[in-house]
């Protein structure tokens, strides 16, 4: 399947990897495309336990389109946080086709990508194929204060998803997904997660209540029942464009540090943090205990740069003497 030619790729980084597009001085950051926050809803949503497992009961039986139909005039402050994965461009295209049949002179729904600035250079450009394809203004949100990866390594140092993983995926994953929600004046959001991606995925409801942020906020698992299978053959039968490296073996895709191609055998997400125990990023985590362990490290480091800075003059001192 070809993936048709994009209007903004004059725009475009012309690096052949994400590291030197977000490194590359001559480059415009791709976050400095991005597209104003949503306007605040007029309507709060009830978030009990009870009415989300009415929901989940009343929904149970009926097909992905029709969940979002539900969603679009029922949820108040919804919007769509996706990395371009097939389940988000799935659902994308799904949410396309009804703003055509309603006759919606604009996308019904907030799209909203969160820029690690370690993303593939393939992922950046699929960003903006679909966004363009699907005319859905793109937000961009990036590490707080940091449009590109050297800049937020001169901070942080380099690798820190090695030195750090937790801190790593708190500073640009999770920070800039609560900061997007609260300009957004979100209260609910669509995912791309699935049942049969396993792990912590492998039980969630359609609607689900994240009580790990406050408010509390609804996850709307559009495709919770759907299969790798049945995702691909979607993304085939409607013509949406994907990325390429699902044609280099690639299943499940995320920072090109952490992302390798999945082997004949394993599992969707198992080309996903090779060798390691971890199974997700940070987004679909507690954010309070994130936020706590994020907090816990930036006072560690403070506290040893307080040391150095005591020591220092002892030793001058010593190197003077001598």
């Amino acid at each position: 399947m070809t993936t048709p030619s994009d209007p903004a790729s004059s725009v475009a980084p012309s690096a052949n990897t994400s590291t030197n597009a977000h490194n590359d001085a001559t480059v415009t950051p791709f976050a400095a495309l991005s597209a104003p926050p949503a306007p605040a809803p007029a309507a709060q949503f009830p978030v009990s336990k009870e009415y989300i497992a009415f929901l989940n009961a009343s929904l149970a039986s009926r097909s992905p389109q029709e969940i979002l139909e539900w969603a679009l005039v029922s949820l108040p402050g919804l919007v769509q946080t996706t990395a371009f994965g097939l389940t988000g461009l799935a659902i994308l295209h799904m949410i396309s086709s009804i703003r055509k049949a309603r006759n919606l002179s604009a996308h019904p729904v907030p799209l909203i990508f969160i820029d690690t600035l370690y993303h593939f250079q393939e992922t950046l450009d699929l960003a903006r194929t679909a966004s363009s394809r699907y005319n859905a203004p793109l937000q961009v949100y990036t590490p707080q204060a940091h449009m590109t990866a050297a800049s937020f390594e001169a901070q942080h140092g380099k690798e820190l998803w090695k030195t750090d993983p937790d801190v790593y995926d708190y500073l640009v994953k999770v920070e800039p997904g609560r900061r997007a929600a609260l300009e957004n004046h979100a209260q609910a959001t669509i995912t791309g997660r699935r049942r049969s991606q396993g792990a912590a995925r492998a039980a969630i409801p359609i609607v689900e209540l994240d009580e790990s942020v406050s408010p509390p906020m609804i996850k709307l698992n559009v495709l919770a029942d759907w299969d790798y299978a049945r995702v691909w053959a979607y993304i085939q039968e409607n013509n949406v464009p994907y990325n390429a490296l699902h044609d280099r073996g690639y299943k499940s895709i995320g920072d090109w540090h952490s992302t390798a191609p999945t082997a004949a055998g394993e599992g969707e997400r198992d080309g996903r943090w090779k060798g390691q125990e971890k199974t997700e990023c940070g987004l679909h985590k507690d954010y309070f205990k994130m936020r706590s362990t994020f907090l816990a490290a930036k006072k560690r480091k403070q506290a040893e740069a307080e040391i150095v800075l005591v020591d220092e003059p002892s030793s001058k001192k010593i190197l003077a003497e001598a």
